[in-house]
């Protein structure tokens, strides 16, 4: 049936709010309990839609319930439908940060709530005392399903979103160069760094990704030339990098502003790395039922201009 064919006088639109809670939640229990309903009024109205769009949706799998091919593809557009629903019936009121009285739910990267976080909370105390934040650790393979599942508001990561649906809208706020680090003390290192040298001297990775055989840019741009590091430590967490680089024979090749921060403060040493590595961009990504919501516009506009304002020398 065409869409010029769908009465929709005849149709529950509420439906669609709970066809959005079991795509999300992929789970009868979880989605009931999303939006308020009993398990058994759920399971009618998971009865409801699949006579509705002549489709199972949800089926059993062993690893429990999984979407339908015609399911998955629901997803986006049934995200976007929504979000475009909440906004013409939300209200425009003004968003007046010296007034206002909210939490804010940021993902990010220890190494940005480092760079922007003290900036941040200091403008918050000094122009919206009643302002609020939550920082959550970010994890790109699961960053789209928590700004769905409304677990986070906004998130601020490096290059490594992964692709989205209409429904998330992500904006580059700059970019970002690599410089090794090191202690001259404990490696016997001058800058500029050799090629030699850099392959010859082991290495710490940061890395937010899971499981074995983790690899980051160098790694692909030694590859390119033929030649491997050695990797002695790996670690999801950007702060104790610098204590581990003071007191032990190794280098890390990492992002250039929280670098240059740790450097200062640790009095370590900086070089170019010997090889080329592209700039990585930094971005902001959230859903698109925000968009229009005039204090996360406000806080979305904060953020790039706190970030903007980065020593990027």
């Amino acid at each position: 049936m065409s869409i010029d064919g769908v009465d929709l006088s005849r149709v529950d639109l509420n439906l669609l709010v709970h066809l959005e809670a079991l795509l999300s939640e992929r789970s009868v229990t979880r989605a009931a309990a999303r939006v308020g309903l009993s398990q058994s009024a759920m399971s009618h109205n998971l009865a409801r839609l699949r006579t509705l769009l002549d489709d199972d949706l949800l089926t059993r799998g062993p690893e429990g319930m999984r979407l339908t091919p015609r399911a998955m593809a629901l997803v986006g557009p049934v995200d976007t439908a929504l979000a475009e629903v909440r906004n013409i019936l939300a209200r425009e009121e003004p968003f007046d940060p010296g007034t206002a009285e909210r939490t804010f739910r940021l993902g990010l990267p220890d190494s940005m709530e480092m760079l922007i976080g003290p900036a941040l909370l200091t403008h918050l105390r000094a122009h919206a005392p009643g302002v609020r934040l939550r920082f959550y650790n970010i994890d790109s393979a699961e960053v789209l399903e928590d700004l769905d599942a409304d677990r986070m508001e906004l998130a601020v990561g490096f290059g490594d979103f992964p692709q989205g649906r209409t429904h998330h809208k992500w904006r580059l706020l700059c970019s970002e160069s690599y410089v090794c680090m090191f202690s001259a003390a404990q490696t016997g290192l001058t800058a500029p760094l050799t090629l030699e040298d850099y392959i010859r001297v082991p290495h710490i990775l940061t890395s937010l990704r899971h499981g074995e055989g983790v690899r980051g840019v160098v790694d692909d741009a030694l590859e390119a030339l033929g030649l491997k590091r050695t990797v002695v430590l790996t670690t999801p967490r950007f702060l104790g990098v610098p204590s581990l680089v003071a007191e032990a024979p190794v280098l890390v090749t990492m992002h250039a502003r929280i670098a240059r921060l740790f450097a200062d403060r640790y009095r370590l040493d900086l070089s170019p790395p010997p090889i080329e590595i592209d700039d990585v961009a930094v971005s902001l990504l959230w859903h698109a039922s925000r968009t229009h919501d005039p204090g996360h516009t406000w806080m979305r506009h904060l953020v790039t201009r706190l970030v903007g304002e980065l020593r990027g020398d």
